[in-house]
């Protein structure tokens, strides 16, 4: 059994993002438990170092430690990741909580419209020290109209895509485990990098591409 957890950084009722993850919380697949954290909006503000936490934290972390894998699904505001998503990834950097823990994301938006959140993203999973997996960050655009009033997504070939999704995180999971790259290297899956053959150093993963040859 592959465990999952799910957090959505939208807080709206009529969210695209958490409909897509209930979606595939409600109908995963047998050999997959996913479970979809809905805690986002009770979360206090981060306090650095605090060495007793509130419930809200500590629930949030024990569902972190239980989980095989953590999937996001994430809207951009303002260039980057909401507010709250962001005080809920400091609590677990700061508890070291996705320190060796797999990660990967979901989008439910077209290209162009969310990458910077999903880069922002990707940069705080890095300084905590998350394994991201890159084959399982996925792109299932969808409109308002794929979501019923029960608030999961109905049409068929999105549904099917969404149960595909968390099989692809399983999948990701299973496989075997390769040669770490060297820290300088950021392996991100909006910006795939080379390794270069000399030593010249990496400034900034964002700034630039290697290419094969260069």
């Amino acid at each position: 059994m592959t465990r999952i957890l799910l957090i959505s950084g939208n807080t709206r009722a009529d969210s695209l993002h958490t409909a897509a993850l209930r979606t595939a919380a409600r109908f995963a697949p047998a050999e997959i438990s996913a479970s979809l954290f809905d805690g986002l909006r009770d979360l206090p503000a981060f306090v650095p170092g605090e060495y007793s936490p509130p419930d809200p934290i500590s629930f949030l972390r024990l569902q972190v430690a239980a989980a095989d894998a953590v999937l996001f699904s994430t809207p951009e505001f303002a260039g980057s990741m909401p507010g709250s998503l962001k005080n809920l990834l400091d609590w677990l950097v700061d508890g070291g909580d996705l320190t060796g823990k797999p990660a990967a994301w979901l989008s439910v938006a077209v290209p162009g419209q969310d990458e910077g959140a999903c880069t922002a993203l990707e940069t705080v999973l890095a300084h905590s020290g998350a394994k991201v997996l890159p084959a399982a960050c996925v792109r299932i655009p969808l409109t308002q109209s794929a979501m019923d009033d029960h608030g999961t997504v109905a049409d068929p070939q999105l549904h099917q895509a969404l149960l595909d999704m968390l099989q692809t995180v399983a999948r990701a999971l299973a496989a075997p485990k390769t040669r770490s790259q060297p820290s300088w290297q950021a392996v991100s899956s909006l910006y795939p990098v080379v390794q270069r053959n000399d030593a010249t150093p990496f400034r900034s993963w964002r700034a630039e591409i290697w290419r094969p040859g260069e």
